[in-house]
């Protein structure tokens, strides 16, 4: 999820720069006091796009069509918040169990698509919200209580709620413990079949142990939404804040540049516009808490040099250094090829100004504020791609086996990065 300045690329590779892309782990509140019954949430861009034919035929076709009814048959049969609440937390944290378990060859794979497939997890968490709006709008509740639902369900179907860490177990047991984070599919409205690599790679290694030259290293994923609103809510801090401090290294994820796997070396402080999954556009300084000791730059510390050196797979990997700047006493944007200038303000760091970015930073800037000595970065995966004569979105099939491949490839050689940074560290 990357905006970038570039000529002389193909389309596909313009839209793979332009386009490069991982709810809350808090104490359950007491349930928000009941009022008037509000009016209905409106239904959202992202739950709207659920009627259209590739979303029902991924759900049918992955056997995850019933997840939501079942989720809807528990919400009315709840009395109470809090037992709204319970089923949002066990309904999420079952779709989340049920795509890892999917993605890793556990159990059945339901339908036709392949197992890899991150689809499936990200349709049918939409399909649960829609229901818990409906559900919420005929409650009672407040709107608070319906938003803090919503929040439960998000963190919980996203694998966020787990992503604390095994503790003092893994370490006697000498486990590393490696954080890795993806994203939800994104730009649907220009073809609404899309996979993230991201997701895909969330979903394939999250519980997994590596085993690097050091020892074990337990890995634990979460995936985050496409939407600037909740990354200004603070969902990224709110997950990361508790697994980071018990993590030896960690790695955000998203999808890049078409062709390649890019280390990126900065991030920077800037939101630059392209609309998100909500089709909402934000433009600014990237808001975090206390922002008078916001940096322009984040660095990486993963080990860039030895992932770039090292052969992981069929992709060739970069040390991506490029930003783009407005340097001291400028007014004008510059690029700048080895990184940004002293004083200079962000207006794209190498992963660009997008949310990959955005994580980007606010993981590292995290890791920063909370004075972790640990390695962390971020890395872009190659475009995922479909195969010849299936690029149409409005003739294509939802996957061939060109686009299974890509995306087993991918997530193959991220799982070797992974290893490499946490070897190397």
């Amino acid at each position: 999820m990357r905006l970038a300045r570039t000529t002389g690329t193909t389309a596909a590779g313009r839209l793979g720069l332009v386009l490069l892309a991982s709810a809350a782990l808090v104490a359950v509140a007491p349930p928000p006091p009941a009022t008037a019954a509000p009016a209905a949430p409106g239904v959202t861009v992202e739950e709207r796009r659920l009627d259209g034919d590739v979303p029902r035929r991924i759900l049918d076709d992955s056997g995850f069509d019933g997840v939501a009814p079942a989720f809807a048959a528990s919400l009315r049969g709840a009395g109470s918040y809090g037992q709204a609440e319970r089923a949002a937390v066990r309904h999420g944290e079952r779709l989340w169990q049920r795509a890892v378990d999917r993605a890793q060859g556990r159990g059945p794979a339901g339908g036709e698509l392949s197992r890899d497939d991150d689809r499936p997890l990200y349709w049918a968490r939409l399909a649960m919200t829609r229901e818990l709006r409906a559900w919420h709008a005929e409650s009672g509740l407040s709107e608070a209580a319906g938003t803090r639902l919503l929040e439960r369900l998000e963190s919980a179907s996203r694998g966020q709620d787990s992503m604390t860490g095994g503790g003092a177990g893994d370490r006697a047991k000498g486990l590393k413990r490696i954080v890795v984070t993806g994203f939800d599919p994104f730009t649907l409205d220009r073809d609404i079949r899309i996979s993230n690599p991201s997701g895909a790679l969330a979903l394939a290694l999250d519980g997994t142990v590596i085993r690097t030259a050091d020892g074990p290293a337990r890995v634990e994923t979460a995936v985050f939404p496409v939407r600037w609103g909740d990354f200004a809510d603070g969902t990224v801090e709110r997950a990361l804040r508790r697994a980071l401090p018990r993590a030896d290294l960690f790695v955000t994820v998203s999808q890049g540049r078409v062709g390649r796997i890019d280390v990126e070396r900065y991030n920077g402080a800037w939101r630059g516009g392209f609309g998100d999954n909500e089709n909402v556009s934000e433009t600014g300084l990237v808001p975090v808490k206390d922002p008078a000791t916001q940096p322009q730059w984040t660095t990486t510390t993963l080990p860039y040099a030895a992932i770039a050196a090292a052969g992981t797979g069929r992709f060739p990997v970069y040390d991506n250094t490029s930003v783009t700047e407005i340097p001291a006493g400028g007014t004008a944007p510059v690029v700048r090829p080895a990184g940004p200038t002293p004083g200079s303000a962000a207006r794209a760091g190498g992963g660009g100004d997008y949310l990959s970015n955005e994580i980007a930073y606010r993981a590292t800037l995290l890791r920063d504020r909370l004075g972790l000595g640990i390695p962390g970065g971020h890395v872009h995966t190659p475009v995922l791609q479909f195969g010849p004569g299936n690029t149409d979105p409005a003739t294509g099939t939802v996957s061939d086996p060109v686009f299974v491949q890509n995306r087993l490839d991918i997530t193959e050689q991220l799982r070797m990065i992974v290893r490499v940074a946490a070897e190397e560290s």
